[in-house]
């Protein structure tokens, strides 16, 4: 009999892993799925099947059994989609048995959460929650296959999803706060607060360990939502009987996922740590702990702070301090009842933070180092993605290279990312999702960026019998402010990437876009290529030259705000002839537009000695223009790669200097 191939995705992806409101949903949706899949590809392998790509990470799949010898996985990292076969796939093979698998395995899980938490819901509405949680448990997962024994044949998939005979359960009654259109477990017909409130209380006080911070007050959830917020708590205990003869085992994960608030805060809070007068730092701590009543970032240890514990005189203090919710390092948070409704010892915490930044500034003006920066509000998600893998995928000499390549990548990401103080969601193929303090991220693409170039070198250099590959990765950076809904950031995160990054952009591009509390405030991308200088983010030493002092620094406050109104009069378009169209070119060619601009800069109080004439301001903001003309990357039918400049300037990126600069906080 000739070779099969076995082609398989699991799903929805978007609306599982997107949909979250919490930190900790996100990475619980990526984990999930990538469980899920590990537990698909081990039901292909028992079948004496054989995954060709991606490479297998056989130690997470041992752990699937309990057998995995390096640290536990804590992040997903295997791909919802994968190929298997290559002669090894028997006659009799069972794709059945994949998807019974899938099924069991979430089951279980399923099972166990109910178990924890909803055998404690009241007698008289257990049987309608049951009802709607097995509904929503056995219609949730959507999975795709298909068998060829052509191995070209890369769309099968695609095709395959067109059918489509997913079809979600009708829901009815009072909706999921995390999951659009389904049914919150309570069975509740209407909206009632007093009926809701009074159902999920009792789950609050009566469900398992942990349960009363994993569930906020008046959060109303659906079945798989409630496994995302409660699985970590129970997935050790998972146990079950597979096809195949082979018994499936969860293991310990933590449960702790640092918020927003506290990537956010991280950065300024490692400052504060370092410098914080003990009786201070101290009076701090109690109030909060008394407000907060547990420490929700306990196992949390992001870089910038684990650095400066591992030697701090006051370890145990500065521990506890950095373990406090992420919330209360903001004054706009202790003032909002919603957050903390405990607003007496609220304004007592925001009192004893005003006391302790006076004295840690106090401290600093010792050395003298400069006072403190105010908290900034704002945290970074990381999406990225490899270019046109999928077309030579369809190449089967080239399978294995890239399969190797990917594995290379996917096994450095997470130091990586943590050593530029960000947690890591996802790496898994050529996919990266993490979170990371705002001045961390654009470093933090572009190290991942250089790792993904070296992984697909070191293959070919280690086994010179494969074909070189060929390939780049894109990067989507969304800076968004803690108020904004993280469901909606996510969702952007994905129309940025595909849609400007790669479609707009041309590929190979970094781009990004801030969301302030009223919506989105600027966007900017640019290929890698005029980026990075030198091996620097261009925008990364743009925003540290820039500071509101204009005495120390390239750069004044002044000098920016003027000059945006000067590119909306430079940008102005040349009218055609009467008999024409108006042409959109603008009236000004680059170089005079970067002479007026550079004559802007000397009136900016940076020459006040005459030291500076027109031709060295030129050169001072020629990589600070090189940012604002927006440039577009192509490539032509024979992969030649040429670079479209734009004759315009875009004010974004101005911006986006400035709002790096000042980390989002608005100065007054």
């Amino acid at each position: 009999m000739s070779d099969q191939y076995f082609h398989f995705t699991l799903g929805p992806v978007q609306s599982f892993v997107a949909q979250a409101r919490r930190t900790r949903d996100f990475w619980a949706g990526s984990f999930l799925l990538s469980w899920l899949s590990a537990v698909a590809m081990q039901a292909v392998i028992k079948q004496d099947g054989e995954i060709i790509f991606p490479t297998v990470d056989n130690d997470y799949l041992a752990w699937l059994e309990n057998k995995g010898q390096r640290k536990a996985p804590s992040q997903g990292c295997v791909p919802n989609r994968f190929k298997g076969g290559l002669a090894k796939v028997p006659a009799d093979f069972k794709p059945e048995d994949v998807v019974a698998s899938i099924q069991l395995a979430w089951k279980a899980l399923a099972e166990q959460v109910w178990q924890q938490d909803l055998s404690a819901c009241p007698t008289s509405t257990q049987a309608i929650t049951k009802n709607i949680w097995d509904r929503q448990v056995n219609a949730f997962w959507e999975v795709s296959w298909a068998l060829s024994n052509d191995d070209t044949k890369s769309d099968l998939l695609d095709r395959r999803k067109n059918w489509r005979n997913y079809l979600p359960p009708e829901e009815a009654g009072v909706k999921c706060m995390m999951m659009d259109g389904w049914q919150e477990l309570s069975g509740i017909a209407t909206p009632n607060v007093k009926g809701l409130d009074a159902f999920w209380e009792l789950l609050r006080n009566q469900g398992g360990t942990g349960i009363g911070t994993d569930l906020r007050k008046h959060e109303y959830l659906c079945a798989i939502a409630f496994i995302k917020r409660r699985f970590a708590r129970c997935f050790a205990e998972v146990s079950v009987e597979m096809p195949g003869a082979w018994t499936l085992h969860g293991w310990e994960v933590k449960s702790s996922v640092p918020s927003v608030a506290y990537m956010a805060a991280a950065p300024w809070l490692a400052k504060v740590l370092t410098d914080a007068p003990e009786p201070e730092l101290k009076a701090f701590h109690e109030a909060a702990k008394k407000l907060i009543q547990s420490y929700g970032e306990y196992d949390t240890q992001l870089r910038c702070v684990k650095d400066v514990l591992k030697d701090h005189i006051n370890k145990i203090l500065c521990w506890d301090t950095k373990s406090l919710d992420g919330n209360v390092f903001f004054e706009a948070a202790l003032d909002n009842k919603n957050i903390y409704e405990d607003q007496k010892q609220a304004q007592v915490v925001k009192r004893s933070l005003k006391k302790l930044l006076t004295k840690t500034n106090e401290v600093r003006a010792l050395r003298p180092e400069k006072p403190l920066e105010p908290v900034s509000p704002f945290y970074a998600v990381l999406m990225m993605d490899g270019d046109s893998l999928g077309k030579q995928m369809s190449e089967a000499q080239k399978q294995k290279a890239i399969s190797k390549g990917l594995e290379k990548f996917t096994q450095g990401v997470n130091k990586i990312v943590e050593d530029h103080s960000g947690f890591l969601i996802y790496a898994g193929g050529d996919d990266v999702l993490a979170l990371l303090p705002l001045e961390h991220a654009l470093n933090c693409a572009y190290a991942v960026r250089k790792h993904y170039q070296k992984s697909f070198v070191q293959v070919a250099l280690e086994d010179v019998s494969l074909p070189k590959i060929k390939t780049s990765i894109s990067a989507a950076i969304e800076y968004a402010h803690i108020k904004m809904p993280l469901g909606k950031v996510l969702g952007d995160a994905h129309h940025l990437l595909d849609d400007v990054a790669k479609d707009k952009t041309g590929r190979n591009s970094v781009a990004v876009r801030v969301w302030k509390p009223g919506g989105q405030h600027l966007e900017w991308a640019m290929p890698w290529k005029y980026a990075v200088v030198n091996g620097k983010v261009v925008m990364d030493k743009l925003a540290n030259d820039f500071q509101t002092d204009q005495q120390t620094t390239p750069f004044s406050n002044s000098f920016f705000f003027h000059v945006e109104e000067r590119f909306a009069m430079l940008n102005e378009e040349r009218r055609g002839d009467t008999d024409k169209t108006n042409n959109s070119e603008p009236v000004f060619d680059r170089k005079t537009m970067t002479a007026l601009i550079a004559a802007d800069y000397l009136n900016s109080g940076v020459n006040k000695d005459n030291k500076i004439n027109l031709k060295a301001a030129i050169e001072r903001i020629a990589p600070l223009l090189a940012q604002c003309f927006e440039v577009t990357r192509q490539v032509d039918d024979k992969d030649h790669v040429s670079f479209k400049k734009s004759k315009k300037l875009n004010s974004d990126a101005l911006q986006l200097i400035r709002f790096l600069a000042q980390k989002g906080v608005e100065h007054g």
